[in-house]
């Protein structure tokens, strides 16, 4: 288990400037920008024991921000 917060701008160093344009001027965007931020922490919290969860919640989290990765990196290779 990785206990690396996984931050879009080092996921996506390549990218850095584009998502803070696509932030700016678009609004779907920027709403999944802040939940893949919300759920990255969320996660972190509950893999470093800050916060912890049970494996099944866990597991849901880490899927929902795959999912909101997945449809960012989609977004800014368009």
């Amino acid at each position: 288990m990785s206990h690396t917060p996984h931050e879009l701008a080092e996921e996506f160093p390549e990218h850095v400037d584009k998502m803070h344009d696509l932030k700016v001027a678009n609004g779907h965007f920027a709403r999944l920008f802040d939940e893949y931020h919300e759920v990255n922490r969320a996660v972190h919290r509950a893999e470093t024991r800050v916060e912890p969860t049970d494996d099944t919640h866990l597991e849901e989290m880490r899927k929902t921000r795959m999912r909101l990765k997945d449809e960012i990196y989609g977004m800014l290779t368009a």
